[in-house]
């Protein structure tokens, strides 16, 4: 018996996904997203060194630890915890030293985990890069030092938004109700804040321009990605994964590696299928010209 042929949408949609597979091989996605994974490892420490400094610069000493509690809370338990301990030891030093050569030497190791993005992501959209490495170093460590200052105005924001509220209701008690909704609004602004960090590295960091919809898709692949990747690894590690045992004391930097390859994976899935939409557009709009050419003929 015959298979019943499948709908036009459909037919596209297994096309535009069988497109972005293809190139994401194609295109080394499993060896950049190593490469993409190492790299953010290698970074986080410098990156929150930075924020450390630039806090206590700031006058928000205390704002550091916080920023690597907001980090790690969207990591699972399992993954997070032995990485945030070790951090949590080094961020404990005090660090107002922001202009000393440690702090900037910090500042540029972390700009080295956007510059490897960057890269998988011209991968990912087959875009040649023709921007001097001067400016593309220069956007690397602005991106840092815009992800540092976002982060610490969050937990700023996370930290005083309670407190406000706290004394907003004594004086108006009838506020209450409306105050609960705003702890679930919270938790939608950190997903807001996550999905506008990776339009910006979709829009910023790759050469040639996109419109935010040839982008879109992408972002929302890589949030649903992240988020049952994150389950699915998390139960794993909890259940099944013995890492001490295979790893002894690299045990917790493995598993954050091998947790990272799985969000690197994700960026790039979204970067494919964001290139094989626009490239199937273009076919469109070259087979609807081509048609109008034969029929004005």
């Amino acid at each position: 018996m015959p298979r019943p042929a499948l709908s036009a949408p459909l037919r596209d949609a297994y096309r535009v996904l069988a497109d972005a597979f293809g190139h994401f091989n194609t295109d080394d996605g499993w060896a950049m997203a190593s490469h993409v994974a190492l790299s953010t490892l290698l970074a986080l420490f410098p990156f929150l060194i930075f924020i450390a400094a630039l806090a206590g610069f700031l006058g928000f000493g205390e704002a550091a630890p916080r920023v690597s509690q907001l980090i790690f809370d969207a990591w699972p338990d399992a993954v997070a915890a032995p990485v945030a301990n070790e951090i949590s030891k080094v961020l404990t030093v005090p660090r107002g030293d922001l202009l000393t050569f440690g702090v900037i030497a910090a500042l540029w190791f972390s700009s080295n985990g956007v510059s490897a993005v960057r890269v998988a992501l011209n991968r990912a959209y087959r875009v040649t890069e023709t921007r001097n490495f001067l400016v593309l170093r220069l956007q690397s460590i602005l991106v840092v030092l815009f992800g540092a200052v976002a982060l610490i105005a969050f937990t700023l924001l996370i930290v005083l938004a309670p407190l406000a509220m706290a004394a907003a209701q004594r004086f108006a008690p009838a506020l209450a109700a409306w105050f609960d909704q705003l702890h679930v609004a919270r938790y939608v602004v950190a997903g807001l804040i996550s999905t506008a960090g990776l339009l910006v590295v979709h829009v910023v960091l790759p050469a040639g321009r996109r419109q935010l919809l040839d982008i879109l898709p992408g972002v929302l692949l890589t949030l649903a990605l992240w988020i049952g990747s994150g389950m699915l690894f998390g139960m794993y590690l909890a259940t099944y994964a013995n890492y001490v045992s295979t790893y002894a004391g690299l045990a917790g930097v493995m598993t954050a590696l091998v947790f990272l390859y799985m969000v690197a994976l994700a960026l790039l899935a979204g970067g494919e299928l964001n290139a094989s939409l626009l490239r199937a557009r273009r076919i469109r709009q070259r087979r609807r010209a081509g048609e109008g050419s034969a029929s004005a003929g």
